[in-house]
This record gives structure tokens, C-alpha cells and sequence, in this order.
């Protein structure tokens, strides 16, 4: 057995092939969740330590750090008593008390967190984690005159993509070169990062899709609309495209992960009402103080 630390999350290929192998099981972190959460770590490698525990060229678990007090981890559910490893790790770099979300499919998790001490957070934000069939699909609804959904052409759209992000959620983390890196990375396909643009041929909505070929099971991740923009039906047309894009694939699941909470409730009713149902949700673990 291997730890192998890195400076950021620079074993992304690592993290995704266990990912790819524990998703069966557990429908959680997906390979291209995974390449977006690199992308919004470039940059903020100091901030962002990770580690790989290895053996005979399989990845067996990984923990990875958002300093100063988030963890994400993955442990292979036929290896849970590394969880506990990944956990020592973590809580010798971090400063302070950690949290840390899991699925409810990650009862292996749930059970070191519980036999470490970790107190289970009653309210807050969670995700609820959401699939349908790739069958069966809805025709893409028409959008109004003037509006196109298509994929990102030239370096004009990748900026324009990445401002209709930060539009959309008020963040300033997806740059155009933080965008454009990511679509360099695996494992990106433009005909599945489709935009909506615009009569006067703006970026203003999109869907990102990214497709596991082992599991055969497509991912949004993100979406979203520009304020100016919205109640037009932009996000449900875009989203409906990828998911024929995902069959076209060969895809036979799609899946995305949204907030379940009351505090924002807009993006799960969207996707519910296009088919997706929930099959399991997170719960945010928090460390003794002392820790």
C-alpha cells in the first residue's frame, strides 16, 4: 500500500478511475464532476492538498482538501477500512474542525465517520442526487425566436460561456481560462457542453454534459442561466438536448446532482419535472472541535 500527497488535486486521473469503478454502488462522483472540480481548483493548488492511496496500480482511496475546513474522500466500498486513513490524513492537515459530505449510498463512510466521532449536521444545504433513463426522451422544446442551441464554436464562446457562469451564480471562479483548460481535460466532449446564445448571439444559457463510457451513464454538471434570461425555458430545452446527446453516446443513465434543500428548490423542481427522480442524497459529517 501507497500515499501518495500531492500539491492540488494533480492525481485527477487516479481519483476518476476509482470513481469509475465505485459508481455502481454507490452513484457518486462521477468522473466528470470530478474534472469540474479541478477546474475550479487551478489556480488554488496551496489551498487544495490531496492524497492517493494506491496498491498494485489500483487507486484504492483518495481524500481531497478544500482548506481551511472541507473534505472531499473516496473510499473503494471493498477497502472501507481505509476511510479511516483518508480521515487520519485529513485531519492532521487541516486546521481546524472538518466537514465532510457523503452519499447515503456510502454507508462505509457514514460508518468511520460515526466510529471517529463525527456529528451528523441536522440542517443546512445538501444535494439530492437525481437519474432517469436515457429512453423515452421528451423532443427538445422550441425556444423562442432568435435563440439557438448549439455548441461552443470559437474562443469568443468559451469566454462567453464561462461569463454566463459567473452571471449565473454570482461566482467569479470560472474564468475563460479556467473554461478553456477544462476542455482540454478528460473526459470532455464539446458536443456535450452545449450553450443556448442569444438573438444578438450571446452566451446566456448552457448545459455541460459529461459521459462515463464504462458505466454508460451521463452527467450535467453545471447548468445554468443568465439572469436576464431566465423563465424563457432556455435551461429545460438545453438540459433535454445533452440528454439526447448522452443517448446518441450510447448512454443508457443520466444523472446530476441539485440542491435538495428548501433554501433552493428552483433546479431540483426542473429536473424532476423533465423525469429525474432522487435515489439518494448527502449529509454533511462535521469533526469534533478538537480534532
Amino acid at each position: 500500500m501507497q500515499r501518495h500527497e500531492h500539491a492540488g488535486p494533480l492525481a485527477l486521473r487516479a481519483m476518476q478511475e476509482l470513481a469509475t469503478r465505485a459508481f455502481p454502488a454507490t452513484g457518486y462522483r462521477h468522473i466528470g464532476d470530478l474534472t469540474w472540480s479541478w477546474c475550479l481548483a487551478l489556480g488554488r493548488v496551496d489551498a487544495c492538498p490531496t492524497a492517493v492511496w494506491t496498491e498494485g496500480g489500483r487507486t484504492l482511496a483518495w481524500g481531497w482538501l478544500d482548506l481551511p475546513d472541507s473534505l472531499m474522500l473516496q473510499v473503494d466500498p471493498d477497502r472501507a477500512e481505509l476511510a479511516h486513513d483518508v480521515l487520519a490524513w485529513a485531519e492532521q492537515a487541516a486546521p481546524g474542525p472538518l466537514h465532510v459530505e457523503v452519499a447515503g449510498t456510502e454507508s462505509h463512510l457514514v460508518k468511520a465517520l460515526e466510529q471517529r466521532g463525527y456529528r451528523r449536521a441536522v440542517d443546512g444545504p445538501f444535494m439530492a442526487c437525481l437519474d432517469r433513463a436515457l429512453t423515452g426522451l421528451p423532443d427538445v422544446p422550441p425556444l423562442p425566436a432568435g435563440y439557438v442551441i448549439r455548441a461552443q464554436h470559437d474562443d469568443t464562446d468559451v469566454a462567453g460561456r464561462a461569463a454566463a457562469h459567473r452571471a449565473a451564480f454570482g461566482s467569479t471562479r470560472v474564468t475563460t481560462e479556467r473554461h478553456a483548460r477544462m476542455r482540454n481535460a478528460w473526459p470532455y466532449r464539446p458536443e456535450l457542453d452545449l450553450v443556448v446564445t442569444s438573438p444578438a448571439g450571446d452566451v446566456v444559457s448552457y448545459c455541460q454534459g459529461w459521459y462515463d463510457e464504462v458505466n454508460a451513464t451521463g452527467a450535467f454538471e453545471p447548468v445554468g442561466t443568465h439572469p436576464d434570461h431566465r423563465r424563457l425555458g432556455l435551461a429545460r430545452a438545453v438540459c433535454t438536448a445533452v440528454l439526447h446527446a448522452f443517448a446518441r453516446a450510447g448512454g443508457r443513465r443520466a444523472i446530476v446532482y441539485s440542491r435538495g434543500d428548501a433554501d433552493y428548490p428552483v433546479p431540483k423542481r426542473l429536473y424532476e419535472s423533465m423525469g429525474f427522480t432522487m435515489y439518494t442524497r448527502t449529509r454533511t459529517f462535521v469533526s469534533r472541535p478538537s480534532d
